[in-house]
């Protein structure tokens, strides 16, 4: 149920970007923004980026470029690199696995069966807000603990973090425990 280690960078350190020779500390880096701007499913009229110098995290409209203000367009951002959202079916394992992993079984039954078909991000977060209260901040602790591993999972495979400290970052942030 939790997530896989950390692995080496899929294409070896010599193929990595040449922006990966600097390093951004992971501290600089805003995790939970980022974790977000890979869950966001919503449509390409914005895009969140991130400067792999600094570890700025920016967003992108097609009215108002990244500050806002002034239109520009993506492709003249070449300093920047796309964060494409992860697939959806990451985001509902995350839910599968919350359902099959919590000991109320009442719960949990009618939490998986909010899962079947068309809606289930919906159906999921409607029955799980209807359900015990105590059990949406244990899923909240539970899917940020998991989106963070997955946002310094990116940043290392990007070359933006040095993947010891990604490493550690996974050991140090443990997947919240469910009752």
């Amino acid at each position: 149920m939790g997530e896989s280690p950390l692995q080496p960078h899929p294409l070896g350190d010599e193929l990595r970007p040449a922006y990966a020779a600097q390093m951004v500390d992971l501290n600089a880096i805003d995790v939970e923004e980022l974790a977000s701007a890979l869950a966001d499913q919503t449509d390409y009229d914005h895009r969140w980026l991130i400067d792999p110098r600094s570890g700025e995290i920016v967003f992108w409209t097609s009215d108002g470029g990244i500050d806002g203000e002034n239109p520009v367009d993506i492709d003249e951002l070449d300093h920047l690199i796309l964060i494409d959202p992860l697939p959806s079916y990451v985001w509902y394992q995350d839910m599968v696995d919350f359902a099959e992993g919590i000991s109320d079984r009442s719960a949990g039954e009618r939490l998986s069966r909010a899962l079947q078909g068309k809606g289930a991000f919906r159906r999921f977060r409607n029955e799980l807000h209807q359900g015990p209260p105590d059990l949406v901040s244990v899923w909240r602790a539970f899917t940020d603990s998991r989106a963070a591993v997955r946002a310094v999972r990116w940043l290392a495979d990007e070359g933006i973090v040095d993947d010891d400290a990604a490493q550690q970052f996974h050991r140090d942030n443990t997947e919240a425990q469910l009752p």
